[in-house]
């Protein structure tokens, strides 16, 4: 039987025996109810073989941070393919059909996902944009460096869901400078705290929720649980505050717990001050992991978006067999205040693949280390480290928010 990719019209529980099986275990009621909240059924597109669904993906709509902007973007989601259906070309034509509707509707000039599997994703033009830190400090190695004002932050507790509102624009006022960080609106930012709980509370403590504050205004926020095992730790979920002084106050608190031995946050920026600040710097174990992938799916609208650190002329050659129409030639030019970027008949300065554009389109370093691993070739003398220092961002990108 033909399989057909097309706008799914059905409901949730239509979907739910195809991510079951395609992430290769039940997700249970309370993880499917969470998804289905953040889920944007005019968004899916499926493929279908006869009535039954064979693959799916979907659509998030995300404000989300590039450098010098905030840009729509197209957070992908939820992809998957029966494994009854595998090797079939089913993956590859359900990403090619959402690049083209978002290119044809004049839709979100960027997509963006995070990877179950990362060699996959490479193959439709996705760039690995971002990286993080999973780190494990033991208490015996919690010492930190003296850091001005720490003495006078405060914590205390709050209920996650009554310091929703504070803690969500704390969030958002971070997001708003983080490159690959996006907005949490009401629904995101219930998703965050676990109104539909996701983690086996039998193992687990309920989501706890600390604020730091400073002369009686909050000042940052972080979110944990604690478990105990065999040694019993406490599991970071997440810490956002406004100066540096109130975010290591709360490192302080996180890494200090009585009866609990180690702490562990699977999703740390990989520049955040803490791995600087501990004394001991082989405590964290920080494993380096892959965060956010890009794909431009309009590389003029995409480039045109963002700002950049130096002023930029350049004509980007650009390979892109998957999506046409980025192929060619790009005349890119900007700086700090922003940018235009148009179809150009002149030489390119550098060449180079759409992943790769993709890889370094939210500042991470860099065009010239991937210049220096052959993966982009100068034809302009000079061109290529002009062009790498004007993509950079000041802070390197991160995801925070899985999706």
């Amino acid at each position: 039987m033909t399989i057909e990719i097309g706008r799914f019209e059905g409901d949730w529980t239509d979907l739910v025996p195809l991510l079951n099986l395609a992430f290769a275990a039940p997700w249970s009621e309370a993880q499917l109810e969470a998804e289905r909240k953040i889920w944007e059924p005019e968004r899916s597109i499926v493929a279908t073989d006869g009535k039954e669904v064979a693959g799916h993906t979907c659509a998030l709509s995300l404000r989300m941070s590039v450098p010098g902007a905030q840009l729509p973007v197209a957070g992908v989601s939820m992809v998957g393919v029966s494994p009854t259906h595998r090797r079939r070309g089913i993956l590859r034509d359900l990403m090619r059909r959402q690049l083209t509707e978002l290119h044809d509707q004049g839709a979100e000039a960027v997509a963006a996902l995070t990877a179950s599997e990362p060699v996959i994703y490479g193959r439709f033009g996705y760039g690995l944009g971002s990286d993080h830190q999973r780190i494990t400090v033991p208490k015996v190695s919690r010492a930190l460096r003296y850091v001005e004002g720490v003495g006078d932050v405060r914590i205390s507790y709050a209920d996650p869901a009554e310091s929703l509102a504070t803690c969500t624009n704390l969030h958002n006022a971070e997001a708003a400078d983080r490159p690959g960080m996006f907005q949490h609106d009401e629904r995101w930012s219930k998703h965050v705290i676990g109104e539909n709980v996701t983690t086996d509370t039998r193992s687990a403590s309920p989501l706890r929720c600390v604020l730091a504050s400073r002369d009686g205004e909050t000042t940052g926020y972080a979110y944990y649980r604690t478990k105990r095992t065999d040694k019993g730790f406490v599991d970071v979920n997440r810490v956002h505050a406004r100066d540096l002084a109130s975010r290591i106050k709360l490192w302080q608190f996180l890494l200090d717990q009585d009866l609990l031995s180690e702490t562990t946050y699977d999703q740390l920026a990989s520049d955040d001050p803490l791995l600087t600040l501990l004394v001991d710097p082989r405590a964290p174990k920080a494993t380096t992991t892959d965060g956010i992938w890009v794909r431009l799916a309009d590389v003029g609208r995409a480039l045109a978006g963002r700002s950049y650190a130096s002023e930029v002329d350049v004509v980007l050659g650009i390979e892109d067999d998957f999506c046409p129409w980025n192929e060619g030639s790009w005349h890119l030019t900007g700086g700090p205040e922003g940018a235009t970027c148009v179809k150009t008949d002149r030489p390119a300065d550098l060449q180079l693949g759409v992943r790769e554009l993709g890889a370094v389109y939210l500042g991470k370093p860099s065009l010239a280390l991937l210049g220096a691993a052959g993966l982009v070739q100068e034809r302009t003398s000079g061109a290529l480290a002009a062009a790498s220092g004007a993509f950079l961002g000041e802070r390197l990108p991160w995801l925070d928010t899985g999706f």
